[in-house]
Parts: C-alpha cells; structure tokens; sequence
C-alpha cells in the first residue's frame, strides 16, 4: 500500500467553511477511482495550505491520478502546483487488524 500527502499553498488564507465547500464539489471525482481505497481532504490550522491524504492500493494506481492534467486542474482551481509526498504504508489497520499491507 501506498499512502501520498498532496497539499497546495492557497492564494490567501481561507476558513473552514469556504474550503469544505471546495472541497465537497470536487470529491465525487475521486469516487470510483481504481486503487483508491480511502481519500481525506485537509486544512493547515493557519488556513494557508489545504490538500489531501491519499491510501492507494499501489504506486502505479497513485501514477494513474496524478497526471499533468490533473496537477493542472489542481493548479488552475487552487492557484498553486500541487506538492505531492509518497509514503509507504506497510501496515494496514483500516479494519481494526494490523495486518501488513499488500
């Protein structure tokens, strides 16, 4: 398994509110996306800096999202190019069991 953290510095600040709002018009893109198995969006307590945490099934189902047309959505939508960190997740809990990740 693989896990990415994406974040994006905002063009100013926001709060909450507005960024949820953001935030809800573009989750059902992410519904049904092969290897995506659980997706959360965040906010930086300065609200300066918003992006999400992504747990894929595999790097290459991780690949398969992060296109230059998908860095460009982001960019155009948030104003900034997205910064995107891959992280190993070797063990996997999301059931309540530690079992090691596939």
């Amino acid at each position: 398994m693989m896990m990415t953290i994406v974040t994006f510095e905002l063009r100013e600040p926001t709060t909450l509110s507005e960024i949820t709002q953001f935030f809800q018009a573009t989750a059902p893109r992410y519904l049904g996306v092969p290897g995506l198995l659980q997706k959360n969006y965040l906010l930086s307590e300065d609200a300066r800096r918003a992006g999400g945490i992504y747990v894929w099934a595999s790097r290459a189902d991780a690949d398969r999202l992060y296109t230059d047309e998908w860095k460009a959505f982001v960019t155009e939508k948030y104003g900034k190019p997205p910064k995107i960190e891959y992280l190993h997740s070797p063990v996997d809990n999301r059931e309540g069991k530690n079992k090691v990740a596939e």
